[in-house]
């Protein structure tokens, strides 16, 4: 399930800020006019999008609206809930058998999970889910490799860019150096051009790509880890068991947090008791 991630905008808006108050302590609010530059604004952004389309098709192109917004929201990926689900439907395969698990997956959301269960169900070797669900994991890495090369690109056109732009500005500025009133306009439009080019590839395409990067290696580890239950389920192994191997992917701290909540419980138990 994914939900609305507001680091994204937060990051946005909090770089475009320290740019802005920069300008405005340098020099005061007449400062930002000279920033807003329509050419070289138009310079970037056309160059831009005139190199993605010759990059990509028209198919991948249409992609890049859909994988921004993928950039502003989030996984709820919870790992502990995954492991103790797992750790149920041991249990309940240990109790009922295998088939009785299909009751539990109507209520589940993951289709992951389930193509995983119901391969163990239909009675399918260990080895083969193992490789099943790893072409899965291989295809969806693809995939998004895929889109998010979009973002990439834009991140190293962008810069480029901008110093075409500034390229345009310097000629026209040497063109024109009989006339004096003509070098500040220049001058503008080729500073600027690498100036949007530059803030559009550093906080806003790299770190995307950056940021969507990490959310595809979040979902395979999150993955991993449900192939393991799955094959540990599959298997028959004892509940304790597998929730020693699956806590293996928890973090130091999360292992903490548990140790912490366990010592809690037998301190409530044993005061309960006296």
């Amino acid at each position: 399930m994914k939900k609305r991630d507001i680091m994204t905008p937060i990051g946005i808006a909090l770089g475009s800020t320290m740019i802005l108050v920069g300008i405005y302590f340098n020099s005061g609010l007449d400062g930002f006019s000279t920033f807003l530059q329509l050419s070289s604004f138009i310079i970037v952004i056309g160059g831009l999008f005139g190199a993605l389309m010759i990059n990509f098709n028209m198919k991948e192109i249409k992609l890049t609206g859909k994988v921004f917004k993928e950039a502003f929201s989030k996984s709820d990926h919870n790992l502990k809930e995954l492991i103790q689900l797992f750790i149920h439907l041991s249990e309940k395969a240990r109790r009922e058998g295998l088939l009785a698990l299909e009751s539990e997956l109507e209520e589940l959301d993951d289709e992951f999970i389930k193509k995983g269960v119901y391969l163990a169900i239909d009675g399918i070797e260990p080895e083969v889910i193992n490789d099943i669900m790893n072409a899965e994991i291989t295809a969806m890495e693809e995939r998004h490799g895929k889109g998010r090369s979009i973002i990439e690109k834009a991140g190293e056109y962008a810069p480029s860019w901008g110093m075409i732009g500034t390229l345009i500005g310097l000629v026209l500025m040497l063109n024109n150096l009989t006339s004096p009133e003509t070098i500040g306009p220049s001058m503008a439009v080729a500073l600027l051009t690498t100036f949007y080019g530059m803030v559009l590839a550093n906080l806003v395409f790299i770190p995307i790509s950056g940021k969507l990067n990490n959310m595809t290696e979040e979902e395979v580890f999150m993955k991993q880890v449900i192939i393991e239950g799955v094959i540990g389920v599959q298997s028959g192994q004892n509940p304790k068991i597998l929730e020693e191997k699956l806590s293996a992917f928890l973090s130091n701290e999360e292992l903490k947090e548990d140790e912490e909540v366990i010592e809690e419980e037998v301190i409530g138990e044993t005061a309960n008791e006296s």
